[in-house]
């Protein structure tokens, strides 16, 4: 089994990395999951709900996602994002199948309705919020589709154990499935060349990290990229034997991280 996370960013070409997950699923057993934040921030904007972005006291980046902003995040992830991956999979053949952890209650978390964020120096409380961890995976849906021969392309929203829909993180989803689906393999598509030492230095790609000295690497790992290192070390602890993180923006994005491209975590 092997899982592709596609991030959500503007320069991500979905062309390239369905042409590639269409050959990686005549030989592997796959799953895709993907995000959509940065079209979600552009209709969010035109909608005039733009995006809330905040920072824990802590230092990881999340969003806030009030009531509205629950009402784009479905629209734009389990709708426009995840329908436009299955149409263009389907066109090279592959027998895609879309849907949210909502259907099936595929996933299930719990929500965050008050968060403390940093602003400068102060600590504020907010709330309204539907944001939430993913906890749990209910296997009983995916299994069925991958026994009868479609492909799953899962997104964002879960549901809470209280019946609400909430956002979490794709990066979280990922290591949760691959540990309950016992995957050998994951592949992170973003907007850069793999893991860099310098985020604004595309020229500065950490080839390959040791698993057991990811620990040493989280201090270069800014932003959500910091999310996606600690949603690692969770795939790392749950059994996954490689994981690389490769460029979604070029050619061949898949196929690439076996060659060497990206940054190989084993």
């Amino acid at each position: 089994m092997i899982i592709v996370k596609v991030g959500g960013g503007k320069n991500i070409n979905l062309d390239y990395v369905c042409e590639d997950f269409a050959l990686l699923v005549k030989q592997n057993r796959a799953i895709l999951i993907h995000g959509g934040s940065w079209k979600r921030n552009e209709i969010a904007e035109k909608l005039g709900h733009p995006t809330k972005t905040v920072v824990s006291p802590s230092g990881m980046v999340s969003v806030y996602t009030d009531e509205k902003g629950l009402e784009i995040f479905l629209m734009v992830y389990a709708g426009l994002i995840n329908k436009i991956i299955v149409s263009k999979l389907q066109r090279l053949g592959v027998n895609a199948v879309g849907l949210c952890g909502v259907d099936g209650k595929t996933l299930e978390g719990k929500i965050k309705k008050e968060i403390l964020i940093q602003e400068g120096e102060r600590i504020k409380l907010l709330t309204g919020n539907f944001t939430g961890k993913v906890e749990k995976f209910n296997p009983k849906l995916i299994n069925l589709l991958l026994e009868n021969d479609f492909i799953p392309v899962v997104c964002p929203p879960a549901l809470a154990k209280e019946g609400e829909i909430i956002n979490v993180d794709g990066d979280s989803i990922t290591s949760l499935l691959a540990k309950e689906l016992k995957a050998e393999k994951i592949i992170f598509l973003i907007e850069a060349p793999g893991f860099l030492k310098d985020p604004n230095d595309e020229n500065s790609l950490i080839s390959e990290i040791k698993k057991e000295e990811i620990d040493k690497y989280l201090d270069f790992a800014q932003g959500r990229m910091k999310r996606k290192i600690l949603a690692i070390k969770e795939a790392i602890s749950s059994g996954v034997k490689e994981i690389y993180i490769g460029d979604g923006r070029i050619q061949h994005p898949l196929l690439g991280v076996f060659e060497g491209k990206g940054t190989k975590i084993f």
